[in-house]
């Protein structure tokens, strides 16, 4: 078989006067229009998509300490804050987060959710996440200036967001604000967005708690303050710091937290630290600690409390959940030569932590070797993992990340539970290392994420649980190509540069995952080129790391990086769900004479363009495919190409190997005479 790549100096001829079985609704114009950024690069965001050489954002560090009463679910105490204004701009005010209040009855989330006449009042009791109770209180707010407390009463409270008016600006490029903000609220069953919540188990209560401290919305030079609500479904875009937190619970319980434990000596007992000092070291997954063996799960403590203190280093936001039923077991991850030396040296540690009706060898006793096989695969080919340990904890949410620690759902197991498990860990990756937005784009984290996902299950133990298939709930036999066109034919489907909640939830799914990866495998697998591709992609993700990119970052980015303008792609993908259909109009013969070469006609049917797959089949069984760039259709719908033959052909085909998402693949094929 042989593979020829046909230039643009292969003569293509636009014929007129061709019949066609299909109205073409293609416009060239409106494909390749030859504006599309909407601005130019600055000093903060280069024409190339790297950050300028003035970029610039902000920095908020915390210090959180709370008391956690399991017998009522109350969270108190307080947070203490210091942001950094990089900006080039004063600040009369700032705005926080609020997300537990999305589980006040009068929420905008609420009213979004409800339909018909108010619904009666919610008792607290009820605990589904909805309750009267719910959401955060705040008890008071002061700032430190010149070393005295100054309390702070002008501040609004609206739904999810706090501004607190300053007594005096905070000065432009440098200025620091420290803040104490004294808070408490009620964790819900299911609360936080569905992002926290607490499960009954044998061995005791799992609690997994988020968004559990007011953090600092971010102040950026794309859209001043980022204040859209939270509605649940676009999740939280912050900027970077350091946190540092301690927790005080009941004795007897186990924390799992993100970041470093700095006090295992103060919370841990002798057996447990010998274990976790040997699980630093070993690729195999080493038992720390299971309620199953009946000895204590911690020091014991003269008042029944113990404080657990953690630490975690220039990131985005910090999670934890506790149980006195955790089974908790851990390995060393092994990380490439570009990842930061530690103690150690270049590596990790996976940990997993989940009850006892999770343990077993089809479930979460492999947890740790998921983790560890995805984050190795990750930090290989993309980006190196960054943080000291890689928390995955089975619970009542079903999956949910953090940076450097996931919540997942404790009846998952096998194939289900390798791919909860390393896609949310591959959320380290984004929006956690790529700060992307994803109240605005979701898409940027999910799709991403759930592309890098693709081909890490196709690695992990030499495929075990390949593919991965994110449109098997679709019709398409397994092949994604296929299973995505429900979903750019069906009427009324936004683009998937939608706000990520503005998109109905039956659609969130194929087009913030799906979709959005899918379209990084044409771009991989067709457009590029893996060369191409894997180095754009690198670039951007080493240029934006620790930072915040738009989505015309990217799209830049990938332009600049791979040498190609891909505009025509991403207005058709990405702000448009415009449909591809390529289709074989006809072959002639130079001079009727097949000795002389044939004549292929192909049409472009449908608003999209790609670049054209062809299979060229002889009558005496030789077959050859053609790659046709893109440009093919910069000057119109119908197009013309040779192809040296000696002899008849007894088939044409385009996309044989069903690569593009061609919305009817009966028009793709001629038969020569006497062939069907």
């Amino acid at each position: 078989m042989k593979k020829v790549s046909l230039s643009l100096n292969v003569i293509f001829l636009v014929l007129s006067g061709i019949a066609v079985h299909a109205q073409s609704v293609y416009n060239a114009q409106a494909a390749f229009a030859p504006i599309f950024y909407p601005h130019n690069g600055n000093q903060y965001r280069s024409a190339d998509g790297s950050p300028g050489p003035d970029y610039w954002q902000n920095n908020a560090n915390y210090h959180v300490h709370v008391k956690f009463d399991t017998a009522t679910k109350l969270i108190s105490g307080e947070v203490k804050i210091t942001y950094t204004n990089n900006s080039p701009h004063d600040l009369s005010y700032v705005w926080l987060e609020l997300d537990q209040n999305i589980d006040k009855e009068d929420s905008r989330a609420n009213s979004m959710r409800n339909s018909g006449p108010p619904a009666p009042p919610v008792s607290p009791q009820r605990g589904d996440g909805r309750g009267a109770g719910a959401g955060f209180h705040i008890q008071k707010i002061a700032i430190v200036e010149n070393g005295r407390s100054i309390t702070l009463n002008d501040y609004i409270i609206n739904d999810t967001r706090m501004q607190v008016w300053l007594p005096h600006a905070l000065k432009a490029k440098g200025g620091k604000l420290q803040m104490m903000i004294s808070y408490d609220y009620t964790l819900q069953r299911s609360g936080g967005g569905g992002r926290s919540g607490y499960l009954s188990t044998e061995n005791g209560v799992v609690y997994d708690v988020s968004y559990w401290y007011p953090r600092m919305e971010v102040y950026d030079d794309l859209a001043g303050w980022n204040t859209l609500p939270f509605l649940g479904g676009g999740e939280f875009y912050l900027d970077y710091g350091n946190i540092d937190y301690t927790i005080t619970l009941p004795a007897g319980m186990i924390v799992a937290g993100a970041g470093q434990l700095m006090n295992p000596e103060e919370v841990l007992t002798k057996s447990e630290i010998r274990q976790l000092n040997k699980a630093k070291t070993s690729d195999k997954t080493i038992i720390i600690r299971t309620p199953e063996n009946g000895v204590a799960a911690t020091h014991s403590s003269a008042d029944g409390w113990l404080t657990w203190h953690f630490h975690m280093e220039n990131t985005r936001d910090v999670a934890w959940a506790a149980s006195s039923a955790f089974i908790w077991d851990a390995a060393r991850i092994d990380l490439p030569p570009s990842a930061p030396l530690r103690e150690g040296g270049k590596t990790s540690l996976a940990m997993s932590f989940y009850p006892v009706e999770s343990k077993s060898d089809s479930s979460w006793g492999r947890a740790t070797e998921y983790t560890k096989g995805a984050i190795e695969i990750f930090s290989k080919s993309w980006f190196s993992y960054p943080y000291p340990t890689a928390v995955s904890i089975a619970g009542p949410v079903g999956g949910m990340e953090f940076p450097g620690l996931t919540f997942d759902w404790w009846r998952a197991r096998t194939k289900s539970l390798y791919a909860v498990l390393s896609h949310e860990i591959g959320h380290s990756w984004f929006p956690m290392i790529v700060g992307s937005d994803e109240r605005r784009f979701a898409w940027m984290d999910e799709g991403f994420n759930t592309f890098v996902d693709i081909y890490a299950q196709q690695e992990f133990n030499h495929g075990e649980y390949a593919p991965k298939r994110d449109g098997e709930y679709a019709r398409g036999g397994g092949n994604p190509a296929e299973e995505i066109i429900p979903f750019i034919t069906g009427k009324d489907i936004p683009p998937i540069m939608t706000f990520a909640d503005a998109i109905p939830n039956g659609y969130v799914h194929p087009l913030e995952y799906f979709k959005t990866a899918f379209g990084l495998v044409l771009l991989r697998e067709v457009i590029l080129g893996h060369e191409r591709f894997d180095k754009a992609f690198r670039k951007y993700i080493s240029d934006w790391a620790y930072k915040h990119p738009s989505p015309w970052d990217f799209f830049r980015e990938m332009d600049n990086n791979a040498g190609e303008n891909l505009a025509w792609f991403w207005r058709s993908w990405f702000f448009h769900n415009w449909q591809l259909d390529q289709a074989v109009e006809g072959v002639k013969y130079v001079d009727n004479d097949p000795s002389k070469g044939a004549l292929i006609t192909i049409e472009n049917l449908g608003k999209m363009p790609m670049p054209v797959l062809v299979e060229v089949t002889e009558s005496n069984g030789q077959t050859t495919h053609y790659e046709l760039p893109v440009e093919t259709w910069e000057q119109g719908a119908v197009h013309t190409f040779k192809v040296n033959t000696t002899i008849a052909l007894k088939s044409v085909i385009l996309d044989p190997d069903k690569k593009l998402p061609d919305v009817n693949r009966a028009n793709n094929i001629w038969n020569g005479p006497g062939k069907e």
